[in-house]
């Protein structure tokens, strides 16, 4: 049995100021092609589907779209999708009865909503997340253990002692409940996989697009809560693919998309994880074509004039609008430049190219000598020209130029007077 493990697709993200449709359209075109020219049997998605919890009519469409594709070209598929911490709970799962034609399960929430976990049955609970996964032929060949991404208040409560974490300690139970349980159902030689939508012990983080799962106090969770009976745990919410603990079967496949410019060198992917029995028999990491480039330019932070000259230099084909890179510059200053936008823009004027970001630092010229510690009562004490000073030393390393003091004097005085 060949399984298909992606996540983290986040339809309707922008990127500062473009929206990328385009780019999740040509993604999922791609996804199809693959599904049917690797003879995929079950698709999971495991979460982050959606970028906001309240996402476009445009996104759900082509959500939507891609579901009813994927069954026309692959008519035996099994979907699975959960929900993750992007997404909504109740608008992953509203569409289920529809999406139960397709042989499509999505599960948003362990438990019905509005409810406290102490209120729920956790037995029928703990049905809902087991999937049946079929093979060409129709027949059960493997089972999904299925957890949306889950808080605090979503978890049955456990007693422990002092030095018990009890959202630790419900994710490992429940995992472990629903392990027990799927027991009693599979044949032999039928495989089980989990999903979950977690951060992991020791998993690498891209802070610029991820939002951190702090949850009382546990920022991770340790591999050791899946049984190892669980042939392949298919895992989202971290961007970048990679094995936790370097276990070839607890992956997380990453994004499809670089959603920043931290992710540009991502090896985006999905994994085709193919079944023999009980056990995985191997994993293939398929790499998904990039319809848009991330341009840095420099690669590395440089002066204005070295900056300018690189983006004059830039020789890029024309490009539909949709299809032209994004563009992040990157300028290390000795000193403001007021004028740093319109230089850059100049620079790129007539050029495919979306210019998303400057991103500027800066040169410190000082002496190494440590800067010493202001106190709250000092800084209180200063005079709105020895602050400006004292934070133009901290962050260019020298003194501000005379005319930059005077027009800073000039707009405090502007300033004054309109408050008066």
């Amino acid at each position: 049995m060949r399984i298909l493990h992606t996540s983290d697709w986040h339809l309707g993200q922008t990127l500062h100021q473009y929206e990328r449709g385009f780019e999740h359209a040509r993604f999922l075109d791609w996804l199809l092609d693959t599904l049917e020219a690797e003879r995929v049997d079950a698709l999971l998605i495991a979460g982050d589907i959606f970028d906001h919890t309240n996402p476009s009519a445009a996104s759900q469409q082509q959500l939507y779209r891609f579901l009813r594709q994927a069954r026309q070209r692959v008519p035996h598929l099994s979907i699975v999708m959960t929900a993750g911490n992007h997404d909504s709970p109740g608008r992953i799962e509203a569409p289920g009865p529809l999406l139960s034609l397709l042989d499509a399960s999505a599960i948003g929430a362990v438990g019905s909503f509005g409810r406290s976990a102490e209120a729920l049955d956790w037995e029928a609970q703990l049905d809902r997340l087991i999937v049946p996964l079929r093979d060409r032929a129709g027949q059960i060949a493997a089972w999904c253990i299925a957890l949306p991404f889950l808080r605090p208040a979503d978890l049955p409560r456990i007693e422990g002692g002092a030095d018990t974490d009890p959202y630790l300690t419900g994710m490992a139970q429940l995992y472990r409940q629903a392990w027990e349980r799927v027991q009693a159902r599979r044949a032999p030689d039928q495989a089980v996989v989990a999903m979950g939508h977690c951060h992991m012990t020791g998993g690498q983080v891209s802070e610029e697009s991820e939002r951190r799962l702090v949850i009382g106090g546990a920022q991770a969770l340790p591999a050791a809560m899946f049984d190892p009976g669980i042939a392949y745990v298919a895992l989202g919410h971290l961007h970048l693919a990679q094995r936790v603990g370097g276990d070839e079967t607890r992956r997380y496949c990453g994004s499809p998309l670089p959603l920043s410019f931290s992710e540009v060198d991502y090896p985006h992917q999905v994994l085709l994880v193919e079944l023999a029995g009980e056990a995985v028999a191997s994993v293939r990491e398929l790499r998904i074509p990039r319809a848009v480039e991330l341009l840095r330019v420099p690669k590395q932070p440089a002066p204005l004039e070295q900056v300018l000259a690189a983006l004059e230099a830039l020789d890029l084909p024309a490009r539909p609008e949709a299809e032209q890179p994004y563009l992040q510059v990157r300028v290390r200053l000795s000193q403001p430049e007021p004028g740093l936008r319109a230089s850059v823009e100049a620079a790129l004027a007539g050029k495919p190219v979306r210019l998303v970001r400057i991103e500027t630092s800066s040169v410190r010229t000082v002496a190494t000598d440590a800067t010493p510690t202001t106190s709250v009562e000092e800084l209180a004490a200063l005079e709105p020209a020895d602050f400006f000073g004292r934070l133009y030393r901290h962050r260019f390393g020298n003194e501000p130029a005379p005319e930059l003091a005077r027009a800073f004097d000039e707009l405090l005085v502007q300033a004054q007077e309109e408050v008066k």
